[in-house]
């Protein structure tokens, strides 16, 4: 039996070059997260209201919502008309002309009619839940084959999707009026909720 030392003690594990680096660049972005809490905090209270008053009143957030993509198509659109008339020599030059124009029309019509866009935007809606829900549940199902655990959560995502695209179905045409809005809140309550989270954990490092 061997007495040398050398042989009987462990390898020494050579330290980490990047964590002394990974750990100062955490510890900066703390640092700077928590010199700005509270404008943080007061941006995750601004969403947050406006989630619960858009979950309150979701017809007036759903036309808002038609209404700011509805700008958002025009300026596009007009955007990408100068583009490609300055481009005009380049290949493809009708099809990017045809594409700004339709960006334009989809604009003036959502800006003209907010109510009637509200009622397409329900369907794309139906449409995205549809096609996601499903989409999420084979993924779940796959997953299932090389996970053991957690792919119960995926397959559930999926079929709470397929659930609210039922109840939109179920409720038409009165639910377009409230759809959108609905939607567009509760995502607005969510995100408002996890920045107030952030800006508490921030305010929190900053103090210890």
């Amino acid at each position: 039996m061997s007495n040398n030392p050398a042989t009987n003690s462990p390898t020494p594990i050579p330290p980490d070059p990047l964590a002394p680096g990974s750990r100062l660049l955490a510890g900066s972005l703390g640092r700077a997260m928590g010199a700005h809490w509270k404008l943080i905090l007061a941006e995750g209270i601004l969403l947050l209201v406006l989630g619960v008053l858009a979950v309150m009143t979701p017809f007036v957030a759903g036309v808002a919502t038609a209404l700011f993509l509805g700008w958002l198509f025009l300026f596009s659109g007009v955007a990408g008309l100068i583009f490609t008339y300055q481009s005009r020599g380049d290949p493809g030059f009708w099809w990017a002309l045809l594409s700004s124009a339709v960006a334009v029309l989809a604009g003036l019509a959502l800006l003209a009619n907010p109510v009637g866009g509200l009622f397409s935007l329900t369907f794309v809606l139906i449409a995205y839940f549809i096609v996601d829900g499903v989409v999420t549940i084979m993924l779940g199902l796959e997953q299932r084959r090389h996970l053991s655990g957690g792919w119960q959560w995926v397959v559930f995502s999926g079929v709470v999707d397929l659930i609210l695209a039922a109840l939109v179905i179920s409720g038409l045409p009165g639910s377009f009026l409230w759809a959108v809005g609905l939607l567009v809140g509760i995502d607005l309550a969510f995100a408002g909720a996890s920045i107030i989270s952030i800006a508490l954990a921030a305010r929190k490092a900053a103090s210890a």
